[in-house]
């Protein structure tokens, strides 16, 4: 049966990273609401995003419709950063069930203080992309690329201390009774995100397997 693999987790937690695992070895598109929010043109998104708050249900649910309308989810898809709130997964329930969809919902559990150290410690070069970490993968210098000498790393401008704050607050607060939502549904699967990223994923791939 297709299948909706629903990613959890809080800021940080590297679900974007085994979205794209997930992508490129089971062959299910990845849709990640936070590079579709990051590349809409509204002002007013951007504006939202920079502040660490979340963006309206109305206008999330819209672009997720419509990207899961494509011919290429068909066969199912991998949410990164989607649902966030409880109308957003009853809303995903209604279409999991007109699609004819499966629908696992795997959260990816990471510390709070180990979350802060992962988004404050983030910097990433403007010329080739490669992403560094101060506490867990630190550039030769803490300025520069290793690969780019002369370019200057960059952080983003919501990953800042107080706006990652908000960020892990704003989650807690909205986005963590959706875990409840699916642990009531018996759906809910757990796997520790503190491990090394292909560690992860093999342990997604025992989940994904054996629902």
């Amino acid at each position: 049966m297709p299948i909706i693999i629903v990613l959890m987790g809080a800021p940080g937690a590297g679900k974007g990273t085994q979205a794209r695992l997930l992508q490129e070895r089971l062959g299910l598109p990845q849709i990640s609401t936070g590079d579709m929010l990051r590349a809409a043109a509204s002002a007013d998104i951007h504006t939202t995003q920079a502040s660490g708050m979340l963006i309206s249900d109305d206008v999330v649910i819209e672009m997720v419709n419509r990207r899961m309308l494509k011919d290429d989810c068909r066969n199912g898809y991998v949410l990164d950063g989607f649902p966030r709130t409880i109308a957003q997964a009853e809303m995903l329930e209604g279409l999991a069930t007109a699609q004819g969809k499966d629908l696992i919902a795997i959260l990816i559990d990471v510390p709070a203080d180990v979350l802060e150290k992962r988004l404050t410690g983030r910097r990433t070069c403007p010329v080739c992309n490669e992403t560094y970490n101060l506490y867990f993968k630190p550039p030769k210098s803490d300025t520069v690329c290793d690969f780019h000498p002369t370019a200057e790393l960059q952080q983003r401008s919501d990953d800042s201390l107080d706006k990652v704050q908000v960020r892990l607050e704003t989650y807690q607060r909205q986005t963590k009774p959706v875990i409840d939502y699916y642990r009531n549904s018996g759906r809910l699967r757990i796997v520790d995100g503190t491990k090394e990223p292909e560690a992860i994923y093999a342990d997604l791939e025992r989940v994904i397997s054996a629902r």
